[in-house]
């Protein structure tokens, strides 16, 4: 970068304006997967475009069978090389108890960003538009664009369709995704991979509704009992391993390089519990740890439903139950396949339930060497003072496979969020620190980009 001092500055100018914007919009609670919140999704999306025309660039809302998009940003010249930084503005529900303080009431804390939605995904959204912002005054030589999604966190089920729009979003050069997790504070980490999602409901009705336990009971069948055989016959809860036939036979395992490089990121099983809030794990081997969570698949069991759910005891058998499960996937695994091997294996084990498919999203395997790569390496460094582990990614964004697939160019993470954020958690947050390093990260990655011109 030209002037470190000069960004510096651009930096510590920008607080106020930065603190503004994210507390405006942590205020919509922009919820995708609540029905009712149709409005919340719109006025997020309004308030994007002005925030971008705001810095002045274009941008628009590009509508989709489902939620929109939003597309913007500087187009220099077809000359330079273009970027286009992909965010999500749609946001998690927010109905743990353990929330200290209402989650859409936006509260800064001497730089804690405090509300759901702070830090996924909406702080990092709008830490790379400060950094683009400050290039573009610059006339760094680069295009910039930012793609804006409403929907990742129901699963992008129309973000393909937004791309379709070639003259709202134009093809890119390369594409840069701030919607990761670091390992832990102050140790930067850059994914190269993301495990695939396939969600399901498994629902057995052995009843039209529930009976009294001391009448009924030991001659009427019991659906969440059932339920949680077929639970107990798809995991093995102890150990994790997932017991369907045929679940591992396209796992791909991670490579010795790969292993290396987890190896080398400093993780600690210690700081990975105290983040989480975790008073043990399955195993306290760090290889391990890392390879379960970003390298193997899984099956998890979210939710029980049926019968009594509230205080003290209702001696009732419930008429029905609906388990809620979901399963993370590795390359090569097809979410199609797997499902078909659940619906055979729960079949066999339990012939009454009926399984849904809620979702599918494929796994994503990119690489940790080439010139983009080490870009995103000067650029970490310059924005925190340290080199960036490059690890794989446990969770799931459907946008970046489907990019992969219309674009076929290059895609780069370069993630802000801590473990201690609280991704999908009560009492999220966001600070100021991993805002300001962040838009000094992205300002240099621009200018690297620029540096590297059309390749």
């Amino acid at each position: 970068m030209r002037n470190e001092r000069q960004l510096r500055t651009f930096i510590t100018a920008s607080r106020p304006k930065f603190e503004d914007l994210l507390g405006q919009m942590v205020e919509v609670p922009s919820i995708s997967m609540d029905a009712s919140r149709k409005g919340d999704i719109r006025r997020v999306a309004d308030l994007a475009v002005q925030y971008l025309e705001g810095m002045g660039a274009q941008a628009q809302i590009v509508e989709t069978d489902g939620y929109p998009l939003v597309s913007g940003g500087w187009t220099i010249g077809t000359q330079y090389p273009t970027v286009t930084i992909y965010n999500h503005l749609d946001v998690q529900p927010a109905q743990e108890p353990e929330w200290k303080h209402p989650p859409f009431a936006f509260r800064n804390k001497h730089g804690l960003y405090q509300g759901r939605g702070a830090t996924d995904d909406k702080g990092p959204a709008l830490t790379a538009l400060f950094g683009a912002r400050y290039v573009i005054e610059q006339g760094v030589p680069i295009n910039i664009r930012f793609l804006w999604e409403l929907e990742e966190e129901i699963g992008s089920p129309h973000f393909s369709v937004g791309l379709r729009d070639r003259t709202a979003v134009p093809k890119p050069d390369s594409v840069i995704v701030s919607d990761t997790i670091w390992i832990s504070k102050g140790r930067p980490a850059v994914p190269y991979g993301l495990r695939g999602l396939l969600g399901a409901r498994l629902i057995l009705r052995t009843g039209e509704k529930d009976a009294h336990s001391g009448v009924t009971g030991g001659a009427a069948r019991n659906p969440l009992a059932e339920l949680m055989e077929v639970a107990t016959a798809c995991l093995d809860a102890r150990t994790g391993r997932v017991k369907i036939p045929g679940f591992y036979d396209d796992v791909v395992e991670p490579t010795k390089e790969e292993i290396a490089s987890f190896l080398k990121s400093g993780f600690q099983v210690n700081r990975f519990k105290d983040a989480y809030g975790f008073r043990s794990l399955r195993t306290q081997d760090p290889a391990d740890v890392m390879r379960r969570i970003w390298a193997s698949p899984t099956f998890e069991i979210h939710g029980l439903s049926g019968g009594y759910q509230g205080q003290g005891i209702k001696t009732v058998v419930s008429g029905h139950g609906e388990l809620k499960v979901s399963m993370r996937l590795v390359p090569n695994q097809r979410p199609d396949r797997v499902f078909a091997l659940l619906k055979t294996h729960v079949a066999k084990v339990n012939p009454s339930v009926k399984v849904e498919r809620e979702g599918m999203l494929y796994p994503y395997k990119g690489s940790f060497t080439g010139p983009y790569v080490e870009c995103v390496k000067r650029a970490i460094k310059a924005g925190f003072g340290k080199d960036p582990a490059f690890v794989r990614e446990g969770g799931s964004i459907g946008a970046v496979v489907t990019m992969q697939k219309f674009w076929k160019v290059p895609i780069l993470f370069m993630g802000l969020s801590l473990p201690e954020h609280g991704y999908h958690a009560p009492n999220e947050y966001y600070d100021w620190g991993q805002a300001s390093g962040g838009m000094k990260a992205f300002a240099h990655y621009f200018d690297e980009l620029a540096k590297m011109g059309k390749v």
